[in-house]
């Protein structure tokens, strides 16, 4: 039988040793909410919100109940633009990421 890792260990350990992946993590999360996917990029936030600085600090920073961001940030989660903005904001600011949009033409 093969050796497997748990996905968020995988995820977590990744996001500490390499400063690079969890940018490009945040910016693909934040390129399919503009695409029109936002059940990946919600999981893509949760995964990266476990991996970094935990719901339970997020929900000091936004002001928000930890429930509720989780409820947010599930499969059928709907949060409205405050809320996702203040998410994306908390892990700018605690991972140090600037992120700069850029419009580019589809041919």
């Amino acid at each position: 039988m093969a050796l497997t890792r748990d996905f968020k260990t995988t995820i977590g350990a990744r996001v500490e040793r390499d400063p690079a992946f969890t940018k490009a993590m945040l910016d693909e999360a934040v390129t399919l909410f503009l695409n029109g996917e936002p059940d990946t990029a919600r999981l893509i936030l949760r995964d990266l919100v476990n991996a970094t600085l935990g719901f339970e600090a997020l929900a000091k920073e936004t002001g928000k109940p930890s429930k509720s961001l989780h409820r947010m940030l599930s499969p059928s989660g709907n949060p409205g633009m405050d809320n996702l903005s203040a998410i994306i904001g908390a892990l700018r600011k605690t991972l140090s990421i600037n992120l700069k949009v850029q419009t580019v033409s589809v041919a």
